[in-house]
C-alpha cells in the first residue's frame, strides 16, 4: 500500500451541451461561484467551466466541458454517476428541497438526503456534513451561508470489475473500506467513492454525464505518484500541466477514469479572487490564439456582474 496521502476529492468533471443553461443552474440555483471560464486544453474550441467555493478551493470544484448541442448521455459501467455534496444541517436539507422545488426541479428527499438532477440529467445528492473538514462555501445573494453547499462528500460510481476497482482504491490509493464505500482521507480533507450495481445498458458519455473524478495530492508528490504507477505497471498519462494544477490520469480496472491533481497553484494564477469568472482565461500557451478561440465560444456574461458592489472588508473576510 502506498504511503502517499490522498486529500479526498479534488474535482469532478462532467459534460454539458449548453453552457448558458449550465452557468445559470450551477451559479444562480445551486449558489456555486464561477471560478473560471477557460477552454478544454485538449480541444480549445470548447469551454472548460469551473464552479466552486468563494476562493476556488480543491474539494468543491465541479467542472464542465461544453460540447454545444450534445445530446443527453447515460452513465453505465465504468462511470461515476452521482455527485454527493455536504450541507450543514437538516434545516439546510429542507431549504434545498424547497428551493429546488420552487425552481421546477424534481426532488427526492428521504433518509437524510436530498437527491435531484440538473437539466441534462447529472445526478446530485445533498447530505449533512459530519466531518470536521473546513466548509467550502460560496457567497450568494439568495442563499444564506449556513444553507450553502459545503464541498464534496463523495461520489457514487458503477464498475465493470468491482473487485479490481476495490483493489486499486485500497492497495494503491490507501482508501479505508466500509462495505462498498471507500474513504480517502489525507492531512487536509477527506472524501469517498461508493459503488452501486451497474445497469445492464451500456453507458453513453455525453451531456449530463461525468467524465472523470480527481483526487487531491500534495504539490510535490506528482513524481512519486508517477513512479508508483509505473512500478505497478499501471498505464497513465504522465505528468500533465493543467495550469491551475498538475495531474496524472489513469483508468482503473473497473473502467473509471481517475485523475490525481495537485492542490495548487490554484485559480489565482490568472488574477485576484475578485476577478474570478469575469473573463475568458487561457493557459499561457494559448494566449497567442485568443482572438480565434474566443470567436468560437458562446458569450457568457459574468453571473455576478449585476450584484451590488461589495466593500473591501466583505471581499477579504
Amino acid at each position: 500500500m502506498t504511503t502517499l496521502p490522498v486529500e479526498g476529492i479534488h474535482h469532478v468533471t462532467a459534460i454539458t451541451g449548453d453552457a448558458q443553461a449550465n452557468v445559470d443552474f450551477y451559479t444562480r440555483v445551486l449558489g456555486l461561484r464561477l471560478n473560471a471560464k477557460s477552454v478544454n486544453q485538449d480541444d480549445p474550441t470548447v469551454y472548460h467551466l469551473f464552479y466552486g467555493d468563494e476562493v476556488g478551493s480543491p474539494g468543491a470544484d465541479l467542472t464542465f466541458f461544453e460540447y454545444p448541442r450534445a445530446i443527453p448521455g447515460r452513465p453505465g459501467a465504468g462511470m461515476v454517476h452521482r455527485v454527493v455534496w455536504r450541507v450543514a444541517s437538516p434545516d439546510a436539507l429542507e431549504f434545498w428541497q424547497q428551493r429546488l422545488t420552487n425552481e421546477g426541479v424534481d426532488v427526492h428527499a428521504a433518509d437524510g438526503s436530498v437527491r435531484f438532477s440538473d437539466g441534462e440529467g447529472l445526478q446530485h445528492e445533498l447530505v449533512v456534513n459530519h466531518t470536521s473538514d473546513p466548509s467550502l462555501i460560496a457567497d450568494h445573494l439568495e442563499i444564506p451561508a449556513e444553507m450553502a453547499l459545503q464541498g464534496f462528500e463523495g461520489v457514487r460510481a458503477y464498475s465493470r470489475d468491482p473487485e479490481g476497482s476495490y483493489r486499486v482504491l485500497e492497495e494503491l490509493l490507501g482508501a479505508t473500506r466500509s462495505g462498498d464505500t471507500f474513504e480517502l482521507r489525507g492531512e487536509q480533507r477527506g472524501g469517498w467513492i461508493a459503488f452501486d450495481p451497474a445497469p445492464s445498458d451500456n453507458g453513453n458519455q455525453s451531456a449530463g454525464v461525468i467524465h472523470h473524478v480527481a483526487f487531491g495530492i500534495h504539490d510535490d508528490h506528482v513524481k512519486p505518484w508517477l513512479q508508483e504507477l509505473v512500478a505497478r505497471r499501471i498505464g497513465n498519462s504522465g505528468r500533465v500541466d493543467r495550469h491551475y494544477f498538475e495531474s496524472l490520469y489513469f483508468r482503473e480496472p473497473g473502467g473509471i477514469l481517475y485523475e490525481l491533481a495537485t492542490m495548487g497553484p490554484g485559480f489565482t494564477v490568472d488574477g485576484p479572487v475578485e476577478e474570478f469568472g469575469t473573463k475568458v482565461i487561457l493557459p499561457p500557451w494559448f494566449e497567442q490564439h485568443r482572438e480565434v478561440i474566443e470567436a468560437q465560444l458562446t458569450p457568457l456574461p459574468d453571473p455576478r456582474a449585476d450584484w451590488p458592489a461589495r466593500t473591501t472588508a466583505e471581499t477579504t473576510s
